[in-house]
């Protein structure tokens, strides 16, 4: 309280924080919404060669890309990929690394799930176009607690210049933007069956139906993300 009663204007990345700060007696009128800007390196390459590996081309692709951690909830992804392991037109991809990958690489082989999900390891982000390219739904998830649903994970920012899809499994900000913007499809945070029937709806879209998707997503990093515009704001 001290600091915010101390500062003349608060910039806040989400707006979700707008009523948390404003309910320790902070002036409205020194808050306005500042988020995190998607930095346009991230939009997918033409790539010849494709990297996802044992994952069939052909496949629906659905990639997770950063930290894999206890705030990403794998627990309930993994309830969803055991419970679709038998349609073997979906495949996962999780790309990176984190303190839950030696357990979340454990379970994927107790559950048997080898066949559809390849756990890919960890590259620089200057790669991570490459990768993009191939998939065709992006994954953005976090546990259902209150803190969570304040924010907007900075992924779902960088996962909207790409132009793909997003399947979105978490509460709040983050899940309210993919929604009103008709980029995705948003599943409420730790509903592993929603993430499971969300992915089997999208993997039965034509690429027309999530190609509209991928281009709302764009639009809407272009209009409130653009890393120019915000900061010309700043300034």
């Amino acid at each position: 309280k001290y600091i915010y009663k101390s500062c003349d204007l608060i910039w806040v990345s989400s707006k979700g924080f707008i009523n948390s700060i404003t309910q320790k007696g902070i002036d409205p009128t020194k808050v306005s919404f500042f988020p995190q800007w998607a930095e346009p390196v991230f939009r997918p390459l033409k790539y010849k060669k494709y990297l996802l590996g044992t994952i069939p081309e052909e496949s629906f692709k659905v990639m997770f890309a950063g930290n894999i951690g206890v705030s990403q909830d794998f627990p309930t992804v993994l309830k969803a990929m055991e419970h679709l392991k038998e349609d073997k037109k979906i495949c996962w991809t999780i790309i990176g690394d984190g303190r839950m990958f030696d357990w979340l690489a454990a379970e994927i082989g107790n559950r048997g799930l080898k066949n559809v999900v390849r756990l890919a390891g960890r590259y620089p982000m200057e790669d991570m176009p490459k990768f993009f390219q191939d998939a065709d739904a992006l994954l953005v998830n976090l546990k259902d607690e209150p803190i969570f649903s304040m924010t907007i994970p900075g992924k779902l920012q960088v996962y909207l210049v790409t132009g793909k899809p997003i399947l979105a499994l978490l509460n709040g900000e983050g899940a309210r933007l993919v929604k009103d913007s008709g980029c995705g499809i948003a599943c409420d945070a730790g509903d592993w069956q929603c993430l499971a029937d969300s992915a089997q709806k999208l993997s039965q879209m034509s690429y027309q139906e999530r190609d509209v998707m991928g281009r709302k997503g764009l639009l809407l990093s272009e209009t409130e993300f653009d890393r120019d515009k915000l900061i010309s704001k700043l300034e």
